[in-house]
């Protein structure tokens, strides 16, 4: 679906990223994340297209991989910027899980 956005910066540095997170449908029905991942949008005049790698967050134990599948609640960030942002995330344990291709175009 089409988003129209209009930024003005002096330079690039911090330029605004796109955070995509996937949501569908588990086993028992239970709206769960599917994956999160996060792109720069481009600053140069002209359609680009960009595939976003996909993430997810997974349990560090058996244990509570085992309860999350039982109770249908799995790990996922409560707050989006954590996937724009680097710092923190060395120490979260993730799995791919595929990718999303978007397409910009930018005047």
């Amino acid at each position: 679906f089409p988003i129209d956005i209009t930024f003005k910066s002096t330079n690039p540095s911090g330029w605004p990223q796109i955070v995509v997170s996937v949501y569908g449908p588990d086993f028992f029905g239970h709206d769960v994340v599917r994956g999160y991942g996060a792109v720069h949008v481009p600053f140069t005049p002209g359609r680009h297209t960009r595939t976003i790698p996909m993430f997810v967050p997974e349990s560090t134990s058996r244990l509570q991989q085992f309860t999350s599948w039982f109770t249908g609640r799995r790990p996922e960030f409560t707050d989006p910027r954590v996937v724009a942002q680097g710092e923190g995330r060395e120490v979260t344990r993730v799995r791919s899980q595929g990718f999303v291709t978007i397409s910009f175009n930018v005047v």
